[in-house]
């Protein structure tokens, strides 16, 4: 039986804390950060590992959910709830999120493809617009 993906999540969550925000297997060298968020709907706190980019001192994350046809809930929450806190590596930085549009999100959008091109084949699999989000510490001293 394979586990669930709150299972996988929990043990990436786990192996990123006891390793200051590294971990192994398939995600060995990418770079990760724990994206704090409230439930859009149901107000309770959530964390999820996600892949990211830096971009001046912002933190850019991509809503591929795998190619699937809805966007994944963390999307969703921080649209309705922009204030986040991510850790990046043993720092922890409360942050805002934003969706980025027009030519910033197609800039980040390629730069993510080109650092994991699986973004490219989950592009293809839906009919949806990717969301690209940034996170931008709401301290200037937080920042990459």
């Amino acid at each position: 039986m394979s586990a669930s993906p709150e299972d996988v999540n929990a043990g990436v969550i786990d192996e990123f804390r006891a390793n200051e925000g590294r971990v192994g297997g398939v995600l060995e060298g990418t770079p990760l950060l724990l994206l704090h968020h409230t439930g859009a709907r149901s107000g309770r706190h959530r964390v999820n590992p996600l892949a990211y980019l830096g971009d001046h001192g912002r933190y850019v994350v991509v809503a591929s959910n795998g190619g699937a046809a809805s966007h994944p809930d963390w999307y969703r929450n921080t649209t309705a709830h922009p204030n986040v806190t991510i850790e990046v590596g043993v720092r922890t930085i409360e942050a805002v999120a934003r969706e980025a549009t027009g030519d910033e999100r197609e800039r980040l959008f390629r730069a993510q493809v080109e650092r994991f091109p699986t973004l490219r084949e989950y592009e293809l699999l839906t009919d949806r617009v990717i969301p690209v989000v940034v996170l931008t510490p709401r301290d200037e001293g937080q920042r990459t």
